[in-house]
């Protein structure tokens, strides 16, 4: 291969790379649920679009070639909504999961409302679980989507993504 990975902001031409890169990474997601109707498969490319316009949408490259994504914001409360991680299946377990994380959290901590860090995903999600936890996260509830899937809630405080940035 011989070119690195680089992550940065998503451009408004990347929507469709995302989109298709979010359906190909969450196949296994909806495989291990039974359920094919989990919302990062059903997205539209207007509602990607909006999220780009109001959220911090992030992405990996590979050249030209988008093989990782994570979305952010930071409501009213200071908490840093992240969701929708993914990773090229082929790329996966490299570590690339964590750089997007740590990159997100830092764009979040950014806006200095930020208090803590709130993501959601699958309770049977071993793989996702594993890397929030060794990210510092804490599961502090669930619920059930509207798609039926069980999501365990994870946070962590802002200042513990600043301590897990500067120690990795």
């Amino acid at each position: 291969m011989g070119m690195s990975v680089t992550i940065s902001a998503a451009a408004a031409e990347d929507t469709e790379q995302i989109l298709k890169l979010q359906y190909l990474a969450f196949q296994r997601e909806a495989e291990l649920y039974g359920n094919y109707r989990i919302q990062p498969l059903t997205q539209t490319l207007d509602s990607l679009k909006a999220e780009l316009e109001s959220d911090t949408v992030l992405v990996a490259r590979l050249g030209d070639e988008v093989v990782g994504t994570v979305r952010g914001s930071v409501d009213e409360d200071g908490t840093g909504k992240i969701a929708k991680l993914c990773v090229h299946p082929r790329l996966q377990g490299h570590g690339l999961g964590a750089r997007l994380l740590r990159a997100v959290e830092e764009a979040l901590a950014g806006d200095s409302e930020t208090t803590r860090f709130r993501l959601l995903t699958g309770h049977k999600s071993e793989s996702n679980l594993r890397l929030y936890r060794k990210a510092g996260y804490v599961q502090v509830g669930g619920r059930t989507a509207s798609d039926g899937v069980r999501l365990v809630i994870l946070e962590k405080e802002a200042t513990e993504a600043a301590d897990f940035a500067v120690s990795a």
